[in-house]
């Protein structure tokens, strides 16, 4: 399985725009992670980003793929968010990186459509 990054112009730069959406954003829980997310009405395309804490797994190559197992996700669900959101999706569990692809992706568009930023929500 071949896996892209996500292209530069949807990561956020800097914490500042991180500690934005931490401190004014709104945010849907599930088990495993929650989304934190704001709108931006400057922007032209979405940020998102993708914290993994130490506590959650201590490795660096267990957060990393953890990571990019969610970005993967995210990365084909992009087409369908709103251009101006900032998305930060904040990892709980170690459990998702032992999760079945399809659970994953699955919990993930939940949330997203729980937070309702998809263009159509």
């Amino acid at each position: 399985m071949l896996i892209y990054m996500l292209a530069f112009k949807y990561r956020f730069h800097g914490h500042g725009s991180l500690r934005y959406v931490y401190s004014h954003g709104d945010a849907v829980r599930s088990r495993l992670m929650t989304v934190k997310y704001s709108r931006h009405p400057k922007r032209k395309q979405p940020r998102v980003a993708v914290v993994v804490s130490k506590k959650v797994y201590k490795g660096a190559v267990g957060r990393n793929r953890i990571r990019r197992r969610l970005y993967e996700i995210i990365r084909k669900e992009l087409a369908l968010v709103n251009h101006n959101q900032d998305v930060v999706v904040i990892v709980f569990s170690s459990d998702v990186l032992t999760v079945p692809h399809a659970e994953l992706e699955a919990s993930v568009k939940q949330l997203f459509e729980a937070a309702g930023i998809y263009k159509n929500a």
